[in-house]
Formats: C-alpha cells, structure tokens, sequence
C-alpha cells in the first residue's frame, strides 16, 4: 500500500501564496506616482486583461504543479516491498576443513570421472554450506597451521565461494587438527549462540601441533560445543599397511565426536560425503519462522523527475 514517509512536507503546499501577499505588502510601501485618470485607467485594464489571459492562468498552474510534485517527492512516497523473511536459527557454525597436502590425492570419483580429495570435499562443501541459511557459518582451514578463513556471517552465499577457491599449500602441508579445532573453539568461546557447532573435516592423521586432539575436543565438550567430525579418505589408518600414506585417523576423529557429543562420519566416496552432507542437514536443521524485514520501494523520483519536465517545459515556453 502506498504512503508518505514525511507527509508533514505538504502543509508547505501554501507557502507560495503566504510568500507573495507579503511580497506585495512590501511592494506597496513606498512611493507613488501620480498619473492622470486616463492614463491611470488605460493601465489597469491592461492590467486585468494580462492577468485574465490563458498563457498568465496556464503559466500559474504549471507553477503550482511543479511546487505541487516536489512536495510529493519531498514527502516520500513509498510502498512495503515483498521480502522473504529471514531465517535466524541462533546457531553458530564452523566448518573447519582440511588443506594438507594429501587432499591433493584422486582417489574419489565423480559423475564417473577421477577427482581430488580437495574437488570433492569443495564440491560437497561448497553446497553444504548453501543449504546453511539461518546460521551464522564461519570457516577455518588448516594444514601446518591453522587459519581464519571467513568469519561468522549470515552470508553463506560468500562461505561456499571461499571453500569452492580453497587451495592446498597455503596453510602448509601438514596435518595439524588440534589447531584447526583450537581455532574454532576459542572463535565460539565467547559467543552467545544459543546451540555451537563444529563440522571437522580431515583425510589424515594429526603430524603437527603440540596438543592432543582428545585434550582439545575435551575443552570443546566443557564449552559447551558439538563436533561432528568427517573422517574422509578410502584406507583407514587401523587397517592400512605400516608406513602407508594417505590414510585416514578415523578413530581419533571418532573419538572427538563421542567426547563433544557430536557424530561422526567416514567417507570413502562421493556420494559417502553428499550423503554425509544429508544427514548433518538433519541433525542440524534450520528451519524457523525467521525475521521479517521492513524494506521500502521509494516513488519519489517520479514527481521530482515530472517536476524537472515541466521545469523545462515551461522555461522553453517562455524563451519561444
């Protein structure tokens, strides 16, 4: 429905008939001259046929139409567009995904073509992260050291483009997951979400760092923060030869699930990790009722953009 922002600005609509009467009040203050009768009555009638004459009563109208349009514009017209409201779970949730160099290993397959540990998990995750509206998402990535990718944000549209342009190397070639999930622990430490998640992922076992992953998912448990955690990679460590490399620790990662009291995952395929990105969606739902926002569509510029054409009409009037 249509309406004023500011609809006091149209009891300014009389100003112009204030300004002139005393405009001619002050015209008449001041000398006269005196003329003879005739002459005198010749002006006035003059007078009276220029201020009955169509162009005079076409010209005021015009003017009182473009002091009439700004007005309108000046009072904001307005009406409530159509918003989608938004979700708001009151959770906030960390994505910490590993970048060691043995994610650069094919061995998983997709559409029935050989791809990267790294292209699946972006693939994957990238969609994951889409489907997270309502959550505050951040992201952190680790290697040798751990980092900040993305903080928490609403915007998981820009979460899924920094996990699609994830690349190995940056955050060293290592595999250092008590860092990683340090990181997001002390990141969600102070924050007044109602519900706390990590989402950890790693294809490795941890080679780096001085802390030991059960210490630090013991810390994550007494603040309060679920970790469910994706052990990702076809051998695992418990079966795996002596020595073999590109293999998975998935009881460590199982074990920080259980002591945080999150779940835990092993993935072997692709559609392992989609099916895994299906049931995190489930035991980490958001659907809610969400926010409505007040956003308004503005008119104004049709009477200003009317006004400023009259405007111009009327001054190449005057000129021809």
């Amino acid at each position: 429905m249509l309406e004023l922002a500011d609809p006091w600005m149209l009891l300014l609509l009389p100003l112009p008939v204030l300004a002139m009467r005393l405009w001619v009040t002050a015209q008449m203050v001041g000398g006269a001259i005196t003329v003879p009768d005739r002459i005198g009555g010749a002006l006035i009638a003059a007078g009276a046929r220029r201020a009955g004459s169509t162009g005079l009563q076409l010209r005021q109208s015009v003017l009182w139409a473009i002091w009439g349009l700004l007005l309108l514009a000046a009072a904001g017209p307005r009406d409530l567009a159509p918003v989608s409201a938004l979700k708001v779970t009151g959770r906030d949730l960390a994505i910490v995904l590993d970048l060691s160099g043995s994610m650069v290993r094919d061995d998983f397959y997709l559409d029935d073509r050989q791809i990267t540990r790294l292209e699946a998990v972006t693939t994957v995750g990238a969609d994951f992260a889409r489907r997270r509206g309502g959550d505050r998402v951040a992201l952190i990535v680790f290697g040798s050291e751990a980092y900040y990718a993305a903080p928490f944000t609403f915007d998981v549209e820009a979460i899924a483009k920094r996990i699609e342009g994830a690349t190995i190397g940056i955050s060293g070639r290592a595999t250092n997951i008590s860092d990683g999930l340090g990181l997001a622990i002390k990141r969600m430490a102070d924050s007044a979400a109602a519900s706390r998640v990590v989402i950890l992922l790693s294809d490795g076992v941890n080679n780096a760092g001085a802390t030991n992953p059960r210490g630090v998912a013991e810390l994550a448990a007494r603040n309060g923060i679920r970790v469910h955690t994706i052990a990702m990679g076809p051998k695992d460590l418990s079966t795996a030869e002596l020595g073999e490399r590109g293999v998975v620790d998935a009881a460590t990662l199982r074990a920080i699930a259980e002591i945080s009291g999150g779940e835990s995952f092993r993935v072997k395929t692709t559609d392992d990790l989609a099916a895994v990105a299906e049931a995190l969606d489930r035991l980490e739902a958001t659907d809610s009722d969400g926010l409505a926002a007040e956003v308004f569509r503005d008119y104004w510029v049709w009477p200003a953009g009317l006004a400023v054409c009259l405007g111009l009409w009327l001054g190449w009037r005057e000129l021809s």
